[in-house]
C-alpha cells in the first residue's frame, strides 16, 4: 500500500480505538477498565498493520490476551512471568523499527506487572496513565498522530478521574 493511505488508514482505526481507552480511564471499576482496555488493544492491532508496525501487532495481541486474563481472574505471576519473557522475546524477534520498536516492548512489560501487583484500582488507574504516556511517545513516532492526541486527552482524564478517585476515598475516610 501507499504510504500515506495506510497512515490515513491507520489514524481512523486508531481513533475508534481510542474512545474505549478514554472510557477505561473514566470508569471506577476495574471490571470495566480492563474490558475496556482490550477492546482498545484488539482494535490497535489491526491499526498496527497499517503502520507497518509488526512489533505492534504482536504486543498488542499479547497484551488483549493477558488483558482478558486480568479480566477473568486467572492473571497469576506465572502468568505475567510467562507474558513479560513471550512479549520480551517476541517483540524482540519482530522489531521492524529499531529504538522506537522498544517502546512497546517496555510498555508491556510495565503494565504486565501492574496487572499482577496492582489490585486497587488507584493504582490501576496510575499504571494505565504510566501505561499511556508511554504509547503517546511510540504513537508519534510511528506517524499514529490520532493516537498521540487520543493519549494525550487519555493521560488528561486519567489525572483527572485519578484526583477524583482520591479525593472521594480521602471523603469517605473523613
Amino acid at each position: 500500500m501507499y504510504l500515506p493511505w495506510n497512515i490515513i488508514v491507520g489514524n481512523l482505526i486508531s481513533l475508534f480505538a481510542g474512545i474505549f481507552v478514554i472510557l477505561s480511564l473514566w470508569v471506577n471499576d476495574d471490571k470495566k477498565a480492563y474490558r475496556y482496555q482490550i477492546f482498545n488493544m484488539f482494535i490497535l492491532i489491526f491499526a498496527s498493520f497499517f503502520f507497518d508496525s509488526y512489533v505492534g501487532v504482536v504486543v498488542m495481541t499479547i497484551v488483549t490476551i493477558r488483558l482478558y486474563m486480568v479480566y477473568k481472574d486467572k492473571f497469576t505471576l506465572h502468568w505475567a512471568i510467562f507474558f513479560t519473557i513471550l512479549s520480551t522475546i517476541i517483540g524482540f524477534a519482530v522489531n521492524n523499527l529499531g529504538a522506537v520498536g522498544l517502546i512497546p516492548i517496555i510498555a508491556t512489560i510495565q503494565i504486565t506487572l501492574c496487572n499482577y501487583i496492582c489490585r486497587d484500582i488507584k493504582w490501576i488507574k496510575l499504571s494505565f496513565i504510566i501505561n499511556e504516556s508511554f504509547y503517546a511517545i511510540y504513537f508519534w513516532c510511528v506517524f499514529d498522530f490520532t493516537s498521540v492526541i487520543i493519549q494525550f486527552v487519555t493521560v488528561s482524564v486519567g489525572c483527572i478521574s485519578y484526583i477524583r478517585l482520591v479525593r472521594e476515598r480521602k471523603l469517605n475516610i473523613a
